[in-house]
C-alpha cells in the first residue's frame, strides 16, 4: 500500500517554526518509506483567514526545500486541496452520521447554550450540553429544517460503536481523554462549514492518508477522531503526535510572541538546511515509551510500513550536522521522544556555521553563498570597488569556520573591502603592544621585498615562503612579526592567516596598506 501523509496548515498567518517542523517530519517520514505527502489547506474558518497566508506558507516550504507531491500549485489525484472547496464531501459524511443515528441536529441558540452550560456547571456537572435536541422527534426536526431554522450537527456520543484501542506512534497508549471533550461535539456548523474534526477525518479517508503526523495539541482530540472513524465504519490511519517545542524560558511557542515565523529566519540569512537540521533534532532522542514502536500495527489501521524495533536506528547526536538526504536516511519515528523540547538558538548557530562550511566546499555552493550575500556586502561598503561575486567567494573561503551567518560577512571581513581603521579601539590597543622600531623595520623590509616580487607567481605557498624569509631577515619572533603585519593589513587582532589575507588583497593593495600604516 502506498504511504501517503499530509501537512494541513490553516491560512491564519505566516508559517511558524512549529508548522515547519511538522511539515519537515511529514516530508522525512514519507521519503523514508518511499511515499508521498500532500499540502492541504484547512480554510474552513473564514473569519480567521489572512489574505496571502497560503502564498506565504508555500513560499516558506519552497525556501526550506520541502517539496510536497500534491497540493496547491502542483495538482494531483486528490484535488481540490482547499477544504473550502470540499464542502459537499463534508455534507455527505454528516448525512451518513445522521442516517446511522451517530449524529443529530441541534437547534439551540447561542444564548440557550450559554444558559445550559451555566446551569450544568452549577450542578457540578462536567457536561457542556444537556442533549436537549437529541430528544426531538424526526417530524419536529424536519419541520424546523423546512422552516429554515439555523442548526448544527452534533455527534451523538451516547450512541457510538465499540472500537479497539489504538496506540499513538510516539506517545503509545494514552489515557482516555473523552472526559475532557465537549458533550456531543459539533461536526457541522450552522453556516454549513465543518469543524476540524469532521473535515480532517473525511479528508484523510478520501485522500487515502496512511499516517497522520501532527502537533501534540491534537492528542486530546484523538479519541473523538477515532470515534468518528468507527461511526463511519472506516479504518483510521496511523497517528503520531509531535511534542510541542518550547522557548528557552520553557514557555510555549506562540505566533504572537517571539520570533517564530519562518520568514524571520529567512530574512536573517540562516541557511534553510541548518534550520531544518535544528528543527529535526528538536525531540529526536531516545523515546520514553518502549511499547509505541509498531504498537499500532495490529490495531485497526491497514498493514502499512511502520518501523519495527529491529529497524530502529540509533538517535543522532543532538548537534549532528546532516543534509536533507541524511535526515531522511536517519529519520525514525521510534527515536522521537514524547517530552517537550526547548529550541536552543545556540544550537542553530552551531549548525548554521557547519552547514556554511559544507556548502562552501564546492564551487557551486560557494558561488550561491556569494550571490546570497552580494547585496548585503554592497550595501555595507557602497564605495568599495571590491564587491563583485568572484571576490566575495575568496573572502568567504578565507573566513571559513569564522562566520556563523553569511550575513555576518561584512562584520568579520570588513578589512577585505575597506582600508583598515587604525583609529579604532582594537587597532590602537594592538599598536600599543608593538615596538615602534620593530614595527617600522618589518614594514619597510616587506615593502622593499614586494617591489621585487613577480605578481604572476602570487600564491599562498610563495607568500608563506616570502614571510618566512622576511621573518628570518629582521630577526623577530614569529608572533611579533605576524602581529605587526596583521595590524598593518587589517587593524584587527583576529582573522585568517596573514598569508591568506595577503593572497586576497594582492601586492598593490598590500604595499599601499603598509605605507599607510607607516604613516600612522
Amino acid at each position: 500500500m502506498v504511504v501517503l501523509l499530509r501537512f494541513a496548515p490553516s491560512p491564519t498567518g505566516a508559517l511558524h517554526l512549529g508548522g515547519l517542523r511538522t511539515a519537515l517530519y511529514n516530508h522525512l517520514y514519507a521519503r523514508r518509506l518511499g511515499g508521498k505527502w500532500i499540502l492541504r489547506i484547512e480554510d474552513t474558518d473564514a473569519t480567521r483567514a489572512v489574505p496571502g497566508a497560503v502564498d506565504g506558507i508555500r513560499s516558506a516550504l519552497e525556501w526550506a526545500g520541502l517539496e510536497y507531491d500534491y497540493g496547491p500549485g502542483v495538482g494531483g489525484p486528490h484535488a481540490p486541496y482547499y477544504q473550502s472547496e470540499r464542502l459537499d464531501l463534508y455534507h455527505t459524511y454528516a448525512h451518513k452520521l445522521l442516517d446511522s443515528g451517530h449524529a443529530y441536529r441541534c437547534f439551540c441558540s447561542a444564548d440557550t447554550l450559554a444558559a445550559t452550560r451555566e446551569r450544568l456547571a452549577r450542578t457540578g456537572s462536567n457536561a457542556t450540553y444537556d442533549k436537549a435536541c437529541l430528544n426531538l422527534t424526526e417530524e419536529e426536526v424536519m419541520r424546523r429544517v423546512r422552516a429554515g431554522h439555523k442548526h448544527v450537527v452534533r455527534l451523538n456520543d451516547s450512541n457510538l460503536p465499540n472500537r479497539p484501542a489504538q496506540a499513538d506512534l510516539i506517545f503509545g497508549h494514552v489515557k482516555d481523554a473523552h472526559a475532557s471533550l465537549p458533550t456531543d461535539p459539533v461536526l457541522l456548523k450552522s453556516d454549513l462549514f465543518p469543524t476540524y474534526h469532521l473535515a480532517s477525518v473525511s479528508d484523510d479517508h478520501e485522500m487515502g492518508i496512511t499516517h497522520v503526523l501532527r502537533g501534540e495539541e491534537w492528542l486530546p482530540s484523538l479519541p473523538l477522531h477515532l470515534d468518528l472513524y468507527a461511526a463511519l465504519n472506516l479504518k483510521p490511519p496511523h497517528f503520531a503526535h509531535l511534542p510541542l517545542m518550547l522557548n528557552r524560558d520553557g514557555s510555549k511557542m506562540s505566533k504572537r510572541k517571539g520570533d517564530v515565523q519562518v520568514l524571520d529566519y529567512q530574512r536573517r540569512g540562516w541557511e534553510p538546511i541548518a534550520v531544518l537540521n535544528w528543527l529535526a533534532l528538536a525531540g529526536w532522542g531516545t523515546a520514553a515509551s518502549p511499547s509505541h514502536t509498531g504498537a499500532a500495527e495490529s490495531d485497526t489501521p491497514p498493514p502499512i510500513p511502520v518501523p519495527s524495533k529491529k529497524a530502529k536506528k540509533a538517535a543522532p547526536d543532538s548537534t549532528a550536522v546532516m543534509t536533507l538526504n541524511e535526515l531522511i536516511h536517519n529519520f525514525d519515528l521510534s527515536s522521537l521522544t514524547h517530552r517537550r523540547t526547548v529550541l536552543d538558538p545556540n544550537k542553530l548557530e552551531y549548525l548554521n556555521k557547519h552547514h556554511l562550511m559544507r556548502i562552501a566546499e564546492t564551487d557551486e555552493g560557494l558561488t550561491a553563498l556569494a550571490e546570497k550575500v552580494h547585496d548585503v556586502v554592497k550595501a555595507a561598503f557602497p564605495t568599495s570597488p571590491y564587491t563583485n561575486v568572484a571576490y566575495i567567494k575568496d573572502v568567504i573561503s578565507a573566513l571559513e569556520g569564522r562566520i556563523v551567518n553569511i550575513r555576518d560577512l561584512p562584520i568579520y571581513g570588513a578589512y577585505f573591502f575597506l582600508e583598515p581603521y587604525f583609529q579604532g579601539d582594537e587597532a590602537i590597543k594592538m599598536r600599543k603592544r608593538l615596538d615602534d622600531v620593530e614595527y617600522r623595520t618589518v614594514l619597510e623590509s616587506l615593502i622593499q621585498r614586494l617591489s621585487l616580487e613577480d605578481s604572476t607567481k602570487w600564491s599562498e605557498d610563495t607568500i608563506r615562503q616570502l614571510l618566512q624569509d622576511e621573518e628570518s631577515k629582521v630577526g623577530l619572533k614569529q608572533k611579533t612579526f605576524m602581529s605587526v603585519l596583521r595590524h598593518a593589513l587589517t587593524g584587527s587582532s583576529a582573522g585568517p592567516s596573514v598569508a591568506t589575507i595577503m593572497k586576497i588583497l594582492g601586492q598593490d593593495r598590500i604595499k599601499e596598506r603598509l605605507k599607510t600604516a607607516l604613516a600612522h
